[in-house]
């Protein structure tokens, strides 16, 4: 050790060995990009805001947000390869370019009634149906995990040792629940 500090003071010795660098998690690097793709397409859709008629600019801000929701998502719950494939294939093709066809188009075509601007608001409310049933299958996926779960758990310890059973002790008294509509001493009816 000493040796060491010492060789390194002089020029000598062995120069300290440099720890590899942690191998980041390619899925979490994924995420990471799509997130930013996201703040990227955000952007460019406020920039070119000028330049659309106020419904495209409000489903784009829109699938935007919901995009932004989907990538938080993704990165707490985890989501399925195919889930995580349409995901990025939105965020940085099937939104990005159309937007780009259509801001490349001649500003006659820009306006509200313009054929162009019915088609892209057509292929945004896809896209916004897509995205909501992508999300949708995010959550019950996690909701399904949780459930097979429990039921592991519940299938491992519904079988107890008899060993570890405790002696049999008469329960505490537990209050019957009450039905807080019915007064005491009225009998029940259905």
């Amino acid at each position: 050790m000493i040796g060491r500090f010492v060789g390194g003071l002089f020029g000598g010795g062995q120069a300290p060995q440099v720890p590899p660098a942690v191998a980041l998690d390619p899925v979490a690097a994924e995420i990471a990009e799509m997130g930013a793709a996201v703040d990227a397409l955000r952007a460019a859709v406020r920039r070119s805001g000028s330049h659309l008629p106020p419904l495209l600019t409000s489903q784009l801000r829109h699938l935007g947000d919901l995009m932004r929701e989907a990538v938080a998502d993704i990165s707490i719950r985890g989501c399925s390869t195919e889930q995580r494939v349409l995901l990025n294939a939105m965020i940085c093709s099937y939104v990005p370019t159309p937007l780009q066809a259509y801001l490349a188009l001649p500003p006659a075509h820009h306006d509200e009634e313009s054929k162009a601007t019915f088609m892209f608001a057509e292929q945004l409310a896809t896209l916004e149906q897509t995205l909501a049933d992508l999300l949708n299958q995010i959550r019950i996926g996690a909701v399904e995990e949780l459930s097979t779960h429990g039921r592991f758990l519940a299938d491992k310890f519904a079988g107890q040792d008899a060993a570890l059973q405790l002696e049999h002790r008469p329960a505490p008294h537990v209050p019957v629940e009450r039905d807080p509509l019915r007064l005491e001493g009225q009998s029940w009816q259905h």
